[in-house]
């Protein structure tokens, strides 16, 4: 689990060279212009996109995180298939949940807006197509919003998932709740303490099974999902809690974890569920993170483990294609923002159509010369 991309580090290292930069130019010098928004990747599925978000509030437990709080406030966005194509795109983030990301990683100088603008491809609140359909949970890094998954969710929702992506209160640097309180992220001070990743994981499983129970019955759309075709996925600290998540809740069909280090441990008996390692070279075998080489041990149904080259801890999630709105340039050797995230589409939905649509996914069965990027380990991968 690393709170700052490498992305967002360098933003660290252009203030610092600004700092002891020579004088700057004289103030009548033309300026340029500041970039315009991102649009996302247009999802690649037959379906239009609707979204909406739901306010739930779990009364069975404290918040974890607020000692003031004697119940468990989240917020969830949806993506599903919805029956039309036209109407107003949904925000991508509200200002101020861009301003406090900005500030809470360190990116506090780039322009205001650069974030709430980015548009996306789902239309605010239209209503849900279609009945039975599979569900896929998502879970975003450690003090990240959900909304850096927008593009994985909207992808999924186009092919005919209902997507379910919960932003895990206070464990963001900005969540909005309820009535347009804003929660900030006050785990962040406790993230140093010992047995602090275990320990959020199993508050996000707790999380993940709350969802399922409103979302599966006393959700008004409760009909659209099949309750017997569920899985999750998640990035960073999210891809941990999926394996927290699975072991908890044998509702969790599959589950794929995108370059999380583990800390749930998979009981002796092994997982025997589908589950699908995806990440970076930081986790290719005998690399720098061995919790993968414990647990493909344990895992003991179906599994596939692998790495892209040239990928890093953020190339599963939106925050590469918005590098530029944030005045980042790629680091040498990185994989193309648009290509991260065609590979993370294309290999999520793979397995999810395997595990929960049945269909045979010749992909996954090995090395592809259209997707050369994705080595199988522990076979095909190497360290080097």
């Amino acid at each position: 689990m690393r709170r700052l991309s490498t992305l967002v580090a360098g933003l660290a290292v252009l203030a610092a060279s600004a700092c002891s930069a020579p004088a700057p130019p004289r103030s009548d010098a033309p300026r340029a212009e500041p970039p315009g928004p991102v649009t996302l990747p247009a999802p690649t599925g037959p379906h239009p996109v609707g979204t909406t978000v739901l306010h739930l509030t779990d009364t069975s437990r404290p918040d974890p995180w607020n000692p003031d709080a004697d119940a468990r406030e989240l917020k969830v966005t949806l993506w599903y298939p919805a029956g039309r194509r036209h109407g107003r795109r949904a925000p991508y983030m509200t200002a101020k949940e861009a301003e406090l990301l900005l500030k809470g990683s360190g990116t506090s100088t780039a322009p205001s807006g650069t974030l709430s603008r980015t548009r996306t491809n789902a239309v605010e609140d239209a209503a849900p197509s279609g009945r039975g359909l599979p569900l896929v949970v998502l879970s975003p890094g450690f003090t990240k919003p959900v909304s850096t998954l927008t593009s994985l969710a909207e992808d999924l929702a186009g092919r005919g998932y209902v997507v379910a992506g919960i932003d895990h209160t206070h464990e963001s640097h900005a969540t909005t709740l309820s009535g347009g309180r804003v929660a900030e992220c006050l785990a962040c001070d406790s993230s140093t303490d010992p047995g602090f990743g275990a320990g959020l994981v199993r508050g996000r499983a707790a999380d993940v099974s709350f969802v399922l129970d409103r979302l599966t019955s006393t959700w008004g759309h409760s009909g659209l999902i099949d309750r017997r075709r569920i899985a999750m996925a998640g990035q960073s600290i999210g891809g941990a809690a999926t394996v927290a998540a699975m072991i908890e809740d044998p509702r969790v069909r599959a589950g794929i974890n995108m370059d999380g280090t583990t800390y749930a441990r998979i009981p002796k008996g092994g997982l025997s569920r589908p589950f699908m390692f995806l990440g970076s070279r930081e986790h290719v075998p005998g690399g720098r993170d061995t919790s993968w080489d414990r647990d493909w041990r344990l895992l003991t149904g179906w599994k596939r483990w692998l790495v892209l080259s040239g990928a890093e801890h953020q190339s599963f999630t939106d925050i590469p294609l918005l590098a530029g709105v944030l005045g980042l340039e790629p680091l040498p050797g990185m994989l193309p923002a648009a290509r991260g995230s065609e590979l993370t589409r294309t290999y999520v939905a793979a397995f999810l159509d395997r595990h929960l649509g049945s269909r045979p996914q010749p992909l996954l069965d090995g090395p592809s010369p259209r997707h050369p990027e994705a080595g199988f380990c522990p076979a095909t991968c190497g360290r080097s």
